[in-house]
């Protein structure tokens, strides 16, 4: 297993490395900037997992992000950050991003949520999604709010599928709840009550 820490910020990219190599025994890669974790990528092959600051140099916001989920062909690329927004987070989601790590999360958290990524799922902390019931006013679930987000993004349930590697027909599951939740005729109508809601 291998795990790539690209962050500018030398205690904090050491700190999680020596963390994960410790608590998961994976091989630990590390950049101080984007240009290097892209060399460090093309050097060695795909990672099991690459972690981005969304902050460090070269990552250009989410262009970085889209460039590696491409060059780490498939494998899963996650954004590490201390100060994103949540706008930010769910735009890397909607994007493909196999995650959203605060730096302040905790140790185990952490490691729950790497293996947890590794393993092909998509993770963002619940409580930084959705701080307050004014920001979810219509009690969607984490997986709901995902899928929301893609259909705003204009993909179809066959897409949302794939990005968030589950089946079609679970997908289609939650649209329907959503869309019950939200009191919407269909998708489309889902998508634009979210968008005047400012959820998404």
């Amino acid at each position: 297993m291998k795990i790539l820490v690209a962050d500018d910020h030398a205690l904090v990219r050491e700190m999680i490395s020596s963390f994960l190599e410790s608590q998961i025994g994976a091989g630990l890669e590390r950049a101080n900037d984007y240009g290097e974790a892209e060399n460090k990528v093309k050097a060695s092959g795909p990672f099991d997992l690459v972690l981005l600051d969304y902050e460090m140099p070269g990552m250009n916001g989410l262009d970085g992000l889209r460039s590696m989920i491409e060059l780490n062909q498939g494998k899963p690329v996650a954004i590490l950050s201390g100060a994103a927004s949540r706008s930010i987070a769910e735009a890397a989601l909607a994007l493909g991003a196999a995650g959203f790590v605060p730096k302040t999360m905790g140790a185990k958290s952490m490691v729950f949520a790497v293996k947890f990524m590794i393993a092909g799922e998509k993770f963002a902390p619940f409580e930084f999604l959705f701080k307050d019931t004014a920001e979810n006013p219509f009690g969607l679930s984490g997986r709901e709010k995902e899928v929301l987000i893609g259909i705003c993004a204009g993909k179809s349930n066959k897409e949302i599928a794939r990005d968030l590697e589950l089946q079609e027909v679970t997908v289609k599951m939650h649209v329907r709840s959503l869309t019950a939740k939200m009191a919407a005729k269909n998708r489309t109508h889902a998508a634009m009550i979210a968008r005047e809601s400012h959820i998404v």
